[in-house]
């Protein structure tokens, strides 16, 4: 934004020529952020309604131009075009007093025209906000080339202190002091449309590409996650971390405020049975009024275990309450759902032996060892500010405490750990009868730092015969993992958990790589989880473990013939993920449902790895809801940019969640499968829940499917028959484009049938397709079918 002060006869402090380049130079770099959906403070921006609301500039006496509607527009039927100008300010206006407030942020943008050919071959046009007297401000700016219609973009903040008691916005070109001495280059006509003057809020979608194909980390792209923690359940790990994109606030510039964790009350979960393919569950809602530990204020660095518990098996999961204590919440699944069991924290300065009073009590780990007994270590910190070497290499901040069998309860006192240069991220595990606790060291608390220790910003360990030590230095055995900035460049904190998946030992950690990318290299704290392969050396000890984007290996080819919910993502650009209501259709119906959102035209997600076996697929079936007409999904094999295979239209009514599927023509092997978007641009063009891909098989599911149209009153109505023809029980689902219905274990020789209501009079000829999958042989086999149905007019 740049700020002019005029004086009536609209002179400069400095040439045009300067200033537009300086406008032009903020304005670009204040495109960068996507704005999420605010109202449109312009009346009539579109000019759908002439000229109401509008009128001529008349900040001067000087100003003066003739306004009229034009039907050459850029968007709709109508535009305004500007003649006869005065000046270089004489362009359309409208008044918004009473609409914007000083202080905060606004986004414009508005499409500009001009056709004379005597004028230059480009022009610039600015928005500029007027707000009273001699203060004017550019706060829009475009160079458009004569002919074609240009898009006027910015973002402007009103000064705290500034009177909007006349507040006024117009289109203008630059100015100068003798406009009328070459009229074709300074008071051309032009023509404006599309005007729109929005608060600016901020999208957290990231548009960057956060994360190549091919590479392993960061394991997601589209949102942040730090302090991870693992958890391994029925042959899947969980991870659960600190949910830093409730920090994230991208501001005009696309930058956001450096993190502070200050409102993070939030967990989020991810996880994978590959280690490449993850699947976003959504946000658990932990700490503040709307959580399930509503006497918490914060959620900070989880920890997860599992524990069967009067023969029920619950999941309990432990936060961090800031630094002042930590808590646990139990849930029924490693997804949830979850409540408070206790009613209050669990780890506070009245535990015994918990607090020294200078230590944190957060960053709680925890572990159930092979008898049942379970073991929280906990806390951090410990600068007493006396800068001496023994504070400094000493602290001992952390704790070790025994878990009451419910594990919601501690028994005894905490014993204390006395790591070298020890901070925060305490984490405890075993391996082949030893015992493991790591953590992360300080940087430095003003004394010497022992260099027989770890170095700082580290995460080091020590090694014990028990649970709870005796954790001394004579135990220290080094350090597992350099900072990250050691690897990426951006320090910042360090965390970690160490879990075993199919008898491989796997490392997490956090890194601010995401962050680093979306701005290029600068970082504000926002951290992304990571994953590694832990190693161990003969006698025990742990190889280090160095950071890289490459990561793990996939463990596994996915299996593409089930539901696969479609915020299971390998790699992706653009899209965000969102909880809608109703369960998961893979995880259950305790399970929260997330959908991919916020989708725009050339955005995209991929599955890695995706194994069709050697009979293959032939059709993909996405669960959408349109959100704008013409959107369609292309299906490509092994990249982004590979031929297409298949095409999803997605022409469901706008809405409404429909299953749509597409023919493929044999695919076998294994791929990695990448799911375009396309649609018209500026619009979210729809959400999708889940895909499925059909077998290939000699044997189908025998369906004779039929469809008609037919009258009741003056509605008109598609009825849809399947008979199943088969040996064995089928579900059937029938889907038209005015809605679908599934009917579970159709017997041999019945059927399913369901009339559609289409809220017409009037409908065209159509098809129908009808779906049979049923077990077939101990396989699951999925056979499709269309039908067509006449016309039919019921008025």
């Amino acid at each position: 934004m740049l700020k002019r002060v005029r004086k009536t006869t609209r002179r400069r402090v400095a040439a045009i020529a300067v200033a537009g380049a300086m406008l032009a130079a903020a304005v670009a770099a204040t495109t960068g952020p996507v704005q999420a959906a605010a109202p449109n403070i312009i009346v009539n921006g579109g000019f759908e309604d002439g000229l109401t609301s509008w009128f001529v500039n008349n900040g001067n006496a000087t100003d003066g131009a003739t306004l009229s509607p034009t039907t050459d527009a850029y968007g709709g039927s109508n535009a305004v075009l500007v003649t006869n100008r005065k000046t270089t300010g004489s362009g359309p206006m409208q008044d918004l007093s009473g609409k914007v407030q000083a202080g905060k942020t606004y986004a414009i943008t508005a499409r500009v025209k001009y056709e004379n050919p005597n004028s230059p071959a480009t022009k610039q046009f600015f928005a500029t906000m007027h707000y009273g007297g001699g203060t004017y401000t550019n706060v829009g700016t475009v160079t458009v080339a004569r002919g074609q219609w240009g898009l006027i973009q910015g973002t402007f903040t009103i000064p705290a202190g500034q009177s909007v008691s006349t507040a006024r916005l117009f289109i203008e070109t630059p100015w100068t002091s003798d406009p009328a001495s070459a009229p074709d280059t300074h008071l051309m006509d032009f023509k404006v449309d599309d005007v729109s003057v929005a608060e600016f809020v901020p999208s957290t979608t990231i548009e960057a590409l956060g994360k190549n194909p091919g590479e392993g980390n960061p394991l997601i792209s589209h949102k942040f996650g730090a302090d991870g923690n693992a958890f391994v359940h029925d042959g899947r790990v969980y991870i659960y971390m600190t949910n830093d994109t409730q920090e994230y606030k991208p501001g005009p510039t696309g930058v956001s405020s450096t993190n502070t964790y200050a409102s993070i009350n939030t967990i989020t979960v991810i996880s994978s049975d590959d280690l490449m393919n993850w699947v976003d569950h959504g946000e658990i809602p932990v700490a503040g009024s709307s959580g399930v530990a509503r006497y918490a204020s914060n959620s900070w660095a989880p920890a997860m275990e599992s524990k069967i518990v009067d023969g029920k098996e619950k999941f309990f999961l432990y936060f961090a309450n800031n630094g002042g204590g930590s808590g646990v919440i139990v849930g029924d699944s490693p997804v949830g759902p979850w409540h408070d069991e206790r009613g209050s924290l669990l780890i506070t300065g009245s535990t015994p032996g918990a607090s020294n009073g200078k230590n944190w009590l957060f960053d709680p780990g925890v572990f159930i060892d092979d008898d049942g007994q379970g073991y929280l270590v906990f806390g951090g910190g410990g600068d007493d500010g006396t800068r001496s070497a023994e504070n400094t290499n000493h602290p001992k901040s952390t704790r070790v405490i025994k878990l009451g069998d419910d594990m919601i309860s501690t028994e005894g006192s905490a014993e204390v750990i006395d790591a070298p240069l020890v901070f925060e991220a305490g984490h405890l595990f075993k391996r082949d009868g030893k015992y493991y606790y790591s953590y992360s060291s300080n940087f430095g608390f003003g004394g010497p730092i022992d260099p027989n220790g770890p170095p700082t910003g580290a995460i080091a360990y020590l090694m014990a015969d028990s649970p709870m030590g005796p954790w001394t230095p004579e135990t220290y055995k080094g350090i597992i993992f350099k900072n990250p900035g050691t690897y990426f460049g951006a320090g910042g904190n360090n965390h970690q958990s160490v879990f075993q998946l199919d008898g491989q030992y796997y490392f997490t950690y956090h890194a601010q790589t995401l962050n680093s990318r979306i701005t290029g290299g600068a970082t504000q704290g926002f951290r992304s989880p990571h994953l590694a392969k832990l190693d161990f050396n003969a006698d025990g000890t742990i190889k280090e473990v160095k950071g890289d984007y490459k990561g793990v290996e996939q463990i596994r080819n996915l299996d593409p013939y089930r539901v696969i919910e479609a915020e299971t993502i390998a790699w992706q650009q653009g899209i965000a993920t969102e909880k809608i209501d109703g369960g998961s259709e893979e995880f259950g119906a305790q399970a929260p449902n997330l959908v991919v959102h916020d989708i725009d035209n050339g955005d995209w997600t991929s599955l890695a790895k995706v194994d069709f076996g050697t009979e293959g697929a032939t059709g993909v079936t996405a669960k959408v809801r349109p959100l704008a007409t013409g959107g369609k999904i292309q299906v490509r094999l092994d990249g982004r940019t590979s031929p297409v295979v298949a095409t999803i239209p997605v022409d469901a009514p706008l809405g409404e969640w429909t299953k749509l599927t597409a023919q493929l023509d044999g695919v076998t092997g294994v791929h990695d499968v990448y799911f375009t978007y396309v649609g018209a641009d500026g619009a979210d063009l729809f959400e999708v829940d889940s895909w499925s891909f059909e077998a290939a098989s000699s044997q189908g599911v025998d369906l004779a499917v039929s469809a008609s149209s037919r009258c009741i009153g003056a509605s008109t109505y598609v009825a849809v028959t399947a008979v199943n023809n088969g040996e064995v029980p089928a579900t059937v689902e029938l889907t038209t484009p005015y809605g679908s219905k599934t009917v579970a274990d159709v017997a041999p020789g019945k059927q399913a049938y369901q009339s559609f209501n289409t809220r017409a009079g009037q409908i065209d000829a159509g098809t129908v397709t009808v779906k049979g999958t049923a077990t077939i042989d101990g396989k699951q086999v999925t056979s499709t079918y269309d039908a067509a149905y006449a016309a039919a007019n019921c008025g």
